[in-house]
């Protein structure tokens, strides 16, 4: 296990391979850890080859280290911005005095009354 590396640092590696479930970096010559295809970019990821691609150089964030069996989880898409604030204004919860859910039957009384 090396000492070099804690969670929450961020560090340059480079991809040594890619498989559906991930893509291996390797941080130094002691060094490998898995980006989890979860953790490449926020949203859903099909293929992973249309993110990434073995002799890329890739900065990543440690997210995890299992001593035990000297693995390290990483992480690239805990480096991009949090894409919650592109969402539309619009949002349910935005809405002022509209928290939470309703079931459509309670919904459609407020909304017949408003009808009318």
């Amino acid at each position: 296990m090396s000492d070099n590396y804690q969670i929450g640092d961020v560090v340059e590696g480079v991809i040594t391979g890619v498989q559906p479930y991930g893509a291996f970096v390797s941080l130094d010559e002691d060094v490998q850890g898995l980006v989890h295809i979860s953790e490449v970019t926020n949203g859903f990821v099909k293929d992973i080859t249309d993110h990434v691609k073995e002799g890329d150089k890739v900065t990543v964030k440690i997210i995890e280290v299992d001593e035990a069996e000297n693995k390290y989880a990483l992480s690239i898409r805990a480096l991009q911005p949090d894409r919650q604030g592109d969402r539309n204004a619009n949002s349910i919860a935005e809405k002022e005095g509209e928290h939470g859910f309703n079931t459509l039957k309670d919904k459609l009384k407020e909304w017949i009354k408003q009808s009318e």
